[in-house]
């Protein structure tokens, strides 16, 4: 297991994990914002949507706020987020069915509409083409898919750069700067990192189309495309 991993699983980490993100994240409630309103230029008012990466349930809640029609399977392989997922949405649970493991474990569908958030950066790029695929198999044709993770320049002079910048905006949002500095340390030794053209590349080697960049914030890039 990577150490950036390990977290999920420690019960006193994801205790605290609801106001990581946001601090790591420039604008992540209102890339949840986007996200949503990009599925429902094409989702029903009843869409079925598949969450990959629901842990902790920030984007589940977000969507079912929004859009109280819609209901949801998200996966996680992490119990203890799937656990935090489930006091974070509180009564809006009875929508979500969540299931622990991995794309693999996910119900075949069909889908009106997938999000990614945050997570395919977890994987190499074999196995982020993989799940990616599964991901389409498992969508309506023409539904939307939004994908969101860690992805900037990998030249090794931009690189650096781009990690920096990762760790003082980390500081900037109030995270203790050993802390920001230790996390870009975690970051480029265990992340999976790849340019914004390999990681769009990516949703097209697996056939999605019309892939459009709508999201780049510092080290954070999201996109949207249709099965």
């Amino acid at each position: 297991m990577s150490p950036l991993l390990a977290p999920f699983s420690d019960p006193q980490s994801v205790a605290r994990y609801i106001d990581g993100p946001m601090r790591f994240v420039p604008g992540l409630a209102d890339l949840h914002r986007m996200t949503a309103l990009l599925l429902a230029e094409r989702a029903p008012e009843d869409a079925r949507v598949l969450v990959l990466g629901a842990g902790g349930g920030l984007e589940l809640k977000a969507f079912a706020t929004a859009y109280p029609g819609w209901t949801f399977d998200g996966v996680d392989p992490a119990a203890e987020m799937l656990g935090l997922a489930r006091r974070t949405l509180g009564p809006l649970a009875a929508r979500v069915r969540l299931h622990q493991g991995i794309i693999d474990d996910a119900p075949d569908g069909p889908f009106d509409a997938a999000t990614c958030l945050l997570t395919l950066h977890f994987l190499a790029a074999e196995e982020r083409l993989r799940t990616v695929r599964e991901i389409r198999r498992r969508l309506k044709p023409g539904a939307p898919f939004v994908a969101a993770h860690s992805s900037f320049p990998q030249r090794d002079d931009e690189r650096a750069l781009w990690l920096s910048r990762y760790a003082a905006f980390a500081t900037a949002s109030g995270v203790d700067p050993d802390l920001a500095q230790g996390a870009r340390v975690a970051v480029a030794a265990h992340l999976n990192l790849l340019s914004p053209e390999h990681d769009a590349a990516i949703l097209r080697d697996a056939g999605f189309s019309h892939v459009s960049l709508f999201y780049a914030a510092f080290t954070w890039r999201g996109w949207v495309a249709y099965a």
